[in-house]
């Protein structure tokens, strides 16, 4: 009883920090959701582009830039990064797995060349979590209105962005190329641009993080891409992806649950370094079940499944 009162009352002290964290990181799963599912166009620029982004602000920061303008700075990096994995792919007909592993190495010594150095303190550089009223700087409520804010302003627009003549004609791409091409849709733009969005959403998560965390490291990407899909899976099972809106929930309703799910471990008494093989394991059973049950399933099992 005693374990269970404990684990609940560090539970609920966490929750601010961890949904102050979840919004910040949602940025990073739709970054990983839109090439995914609107795409068709698995990608692992994210593990790079959100150290860029990262990187970029802090960066910025230290050189007294002011903090919007550092997150649009990195924005622009992040959407350049994605658009060359985009064109890696179309150009040279290399793999989008092996264009993101590419382009995720070469941002790795970019990310270096940017900072000098493998980590940056940017401690006591304004921020954008400095602006909101009645709210102390730099504690969880301030993130939690700013990147919440954020959220909601590209929530919006994406979800308006995807009903648009351009939007359809991005997620037909994604659907059937070569219809879409047979349509007259430019398949390549289309590609190019969606790759490069998802790779600034990335930045974008990775600037705000600095901007948060206090600095910049070259190494905080690394496993961002594996809790980035086990938050996505998690969203898509609560929301569905029967409509645009529901697909796009599915990044900011997961990470917010994932991160929920992180802070219990972490209360209950879960050794951190064991959280990512965690992940992974919640993960590989995620994309195995699917297999599993058809493996199992008869005739009509199989039938309702391609339904």
């Amino acid at each position: 009883m005693d374990f269970i009162q404990t684990t609940f009352s560090s539970f609920v002290s966490l929750i601010p920090v961890t949904l102050a964290q979840s919004f910040i990181l949602s940025f990073v799963v739709l970054g990983i959701m839109i090439p995914f599912r609107m795409l068709s166009f698995p990608d692992l620029t994210s593990e790079g582009a959100f150290p860029l982004g990262g990187c970029i602000s802090g960066i910025l920061l230290a050189a007294g830039v002011t903090p919007p303008l550092a997150i649009v700075v990195a924005f622009t990096v992040g959407l350049a990064a994605g658009c060359c994995t985009a064109f890696i792919h179309l150009r040279f007909r290399i793999h989008t797995l092996l264009a993101g592993i590419l382009m995720s190495t070469m941002l790795y010594s970019i990310n270096l060349a940017i900072m000098g150095k493998s980590n940056l303190s940017v401690f006591g550089s304004p921020t954008v979590f400095d602006w909101v009223p009645f709210t102390e700087a730099g504690f969880p409520a301030s993130k939690i209105v700013v990147a919440g804010f954020i959220a909601l302003v590209v929530l919006i627009a994406l979800n308006l962005y995807f009903k648009t003549e351009k939007g359809t004609a991005m997620r037909a791409v994604g659907s059937n190329p070569d219809m879409a091409e047979a349509q007259g849709i430019n398949v390549r733009a289309a590609t190019i641009g969606g790759v490069g969005i998802a790779s600034a959403f990335s930045a974008t998560g990775g600037a705000l993080m600095v901007q948060s965390q206090g600095f910049a490291d070259v190494n905080m990407g690394i496993g961002i891409l594996i809790n980035g899909l086990a938050a996505l899976m998690i969203g898509e099972a609560f929301t569905g992806k029967q409509s645009v809106l529901r697909q796009l929930l599915a990044p900011f309703v997961g990470s917010i649950i994932y991160y929920q799910l992180v802070s219990l471990c972490l209360a209950a008494g879960m050794p951190p370094p064991n959280l990512k093989l965690a992940t992974g394991l919640f993960v590989l059973a995620m994309l195995a079940l699917p297999s599993i049950r058809r493996s199992r399933g008869g005739a009509p099992a199989r039938e309702t499944i391609r339904e």
